[in-house]
This record gives C-alpha cells, structure tokens and sequence, in this order.
C-alpha cells in the first residue's frame, strides 16, 4: 500500500522536522561559526548520466571511518540510498547529514543503507563530521570521499558541477543495484525526506 495520504506518510512528515530542528538545535555555536555562506548558486549544473531502470554504476571510495565502501558488496543485501552533497563547511550540507542521522530506524525499517558522498578529502571529512555531531558522536551511515581522482564518481553519475563540486543529488538503487529514484535538487535546498522514504516504501510493492 502506497504511504502518500495515509497516517504513516503524515507520521514520517513529521518526525522528519522535528529531527532537522532537533539536530541543528544540537549544534554547538562554534561549528555554526565556522560554516562557510556560499551565497545563492545556480539550481542545477550537469547533465545526468544515468537514468532510472539503469544498472548503478559500481564504484569504490574510501570512508572517513577506515577502509573502502564498495556499492557492489550491497547488492542482493540492501538498498542503497546515495546522497551526493557538494562540499563540507556549507550551509545547506551542514543541515541535511545531521537529519538523516537521527532517523536511522527509518532507513531501517526499509532494509536501506546511506552513503554521504562529497569531493572533499578525507581530513577534511573527518574534522567537518566530528564537529557537526558535537564531537559526541558519529553519523551512523558511510561518508565518502570523492576527492581523487577527482569527483569521479560524480561524474560518473553525471552529477559533477564545472566548479568541480558535486551537485545536490539523491539516487535510491535496490538490492539487485537498479536506480529506482533520482532526484537532482536544487543545490541551494536540502532535498525532502518524505520523498526519500516514498521512493523507499515503493520498493517494498
């Protein structure tokens, strides 16, 4: 049964504001002091590789907490929800991570993983993730580095910009490594959580 219209659907509105506001009320003062203003962007600055029914394209990068991430090792395990965001020490960025990591059980209970993917490197990565959880904790989901060679699976996907960042982008892909749902956002808004949970719940049908 389809979640648009039903409590569940209304429920997941919800919670995902109240986590959004819950989370950047966590923020300590001085890493929202150190959050650098990019000012307005142009919405959208590529042009898509990839479409929805397609294969995902494979990749391996390296995570802040050690080791590499595979895409492929979660194939026939779980789905897979990518979300590209464009740099570390950004507004918009700085805000959307910290939500998705208080709703974890919703991910869950559609047997999905994230990956948080950026160009930035891995320093910068870590000192970017470590103060945006108040230093008392981590994001629960594999966050990415993209940075050499350069963007390249950004680019892969088609969703590198020509200033070199990646675009606001999400990509659910289900266990047999399908796209199912893409959503180029607009870089200057976080995209809508509902949205990622109904793409989510219409792998279930």
């Amino acid at each position: 049964m389809r979640m648009r219209g039903t409590l569940a659907w209304w429920i997941i509105l919800w919670l995902g504001v109240v986590c959004w506001t819950s989370a950047l009320q966590a923020q300590a003062p001085e890493f929202k002091e150190s959050i650098y203003k990019v000012g307005k962007l142009k919405p959208r600055d590529s042009v898509l590789k990839v479409k929805v029914g397609e294969r995902a394209p494979d990749f391996t990068l390296p995570a802040v907490g050690g080791g590499k991430v595979l895409l492929g090792d979660y194939l026939g395990k779980k789905n897979v929800v990518i979300s590209f965001v464009p740099a570390a020490w950004t507004p918009v960025c700085s805000d959307q991570w910290p939500g998705y990591n208080i709703v974890k059980d919703l991910f869950d209970q559609n047997d999905a993983v994230l990956l948080g993917i950026t160009v930035d490197n891995i320093p910068t990565l870590y000192a970017w993730t470590t103060q945006m959880c108040g230093g008392e904790g981590k994001l629960w989901f594999p966050v990415l580095s993209d940075f050499w060679p350069h963007g390249a699976v950004a680019d892969k996907y088609g969703v590198l910009r020509s200033d070199g960042v990646s675009e606001r982008a999400i990509f659910v892909i289900d266990k047999k490594g399908i796209i199912r749902y893409i959503d180029v956002h607009d870089i200057n808004e976080r995209p809508r959580l509902e949205d990622i949970m109904g793409a989510l719940e219409k792998l279930k049908q």
